[in-house]
């Protein structure tokens, strides 16, 4: 709509100041006669906008003008009302400084749509935090996340004293922060070490001190982009690796409702004759190791192959064997 459009514009100059045509064309999705035929319509309507033409020109409110004006929606004034709800801010020490805002915001909310924002605390409830995650004092709670917020808001590189998963002794590192991410209640450092990007968890964080030296991202690189890459790598899932096996009928479907996740075909229906004693399934296991699953059902389930699958198994039920033969 062209009055959404128009008052867009309006707090777009209001916050940046001298902002050019053709960026408020991109921003608001229109061409850049629209953006010059809607700042007419503003000065029209009393705004004191002008335009300045050449290399360094743009589209300009004249010094001192504000407006107290927000323009929200009903729906846009419940959407930054969840925000109380979302519990990161916490993490950073905001509490306080998102209490005033919203304050700062219901006042400036027009009448009809306070009761709806006021609501949005009382019917929406957002609990970051996983089943059975531990919630003593201290457990997943960064203690030096006040530290790593400096270091990215003040463009320094970062000291770390860092404990890796599973490594008994911690590590020390120099790294270049990009910013902090919170995914599902977790926070992450996202830095370069040595100029190749890293991911830090902030709970594993022993020790953090800003250094003196200016922080040395990539050049054009920016924390999204990096996030994107690193996110990837977590979740890039390694191709499975088929395996056919054969269930007696019998125990078919206590083998599905343990391993049907892993059927990657309809079993065949059941037929007569003798060889209806076994069923064929097709099968995909992330790694060959993984097999080892099926020893559970002892000479009830037999892999038919790859090799490398039956081989794990022979060797599994060997060691089983010399396990109990010592005993």
């Amino acid at each position: 709509m062209k009055a959404d459009r128009l008052l867009s514009i309006l707090l777009l100059l209001q916050t940046r100041g001298r902002v050019p045509a053709t960026e408020l064309a991109e921003r608001l999705e229109v061409s850049v006669r629209t953006i010059y035929r809607d700042v007419e319509s503003l000065s029209a309507a009393g705004v004191p906008v002008f335009t300045e033409r050449g290399r360094h020109g743009g589209i300009n409110l004249l010094p001192g003008y504000r407006t107290d004006v927000t323009g929200l929606t009903a729906d846009e004034a419940r959407a930054l009302f969840v925000l109380s709800a979302q519990g990161a801010h916490s993490d950073l020490g905001l509490d306080g400084a998102l209490g005033s805002a919203l304050r700062k915001v219901m006042a400036a909310l027009p009448a009809p749509h306070r009761p709806a924002a006021e609501r949005v605390s009382e019917r929406i409830l957002v609990d970051p935090a996983r089943w059975m995650q531990n919630s003593q004092p201290g457990a997943g709670s960064p203690p030096d996340l006040g530290e790593l917020q400096y270091a990215v808001f003040a463009d320094r590189r970062l000291r770390l004293r860092y404990r890796h998963s599973g490594t008994p002794a911690p590590v020390e590192y120099t790294v270049d922060p990009y910013g902090l991410v919170n995914k599902a209640a977790v926070w992450y450092l996202v830095a370069d070490l040595h100029g190749e990007p890293r991911l830090f968890r902030a709970d594993r964080v022993l020790a953090a001190e800003t250094a003196e030296e200016a922080v040395r991202r990539r050049a054009g690189v920016a924390l999204g982009e990096v996030w994107a890459a690193l996110r990837e790598q977590v979740e890039r899932v390694p191709k499975d690796v088929p395996v056919r096996v054969r269930v007696r009928r019998g125990r078919l479907d206590m083998f599905l409702r343990i391993h049907g996740g892993r059927v990657t075909a309809p079993p065949p229906e059941a037929g007569t004759g003798p060889a209806e004693e076994w069923v064929e399934l097709a099968m995909a296991f992330p790694a060959v190791a993984a097999v080892r699953a099926l020893l559970a059902f002892g000479a009830e389930v037999e892999v038919l192959g790859p090799p490398a699958a039956r081989r794990e198994l022979a060797r599994a039920a060997a060691e089983a064997l010399r396990l109990y033969q010592e005993q």
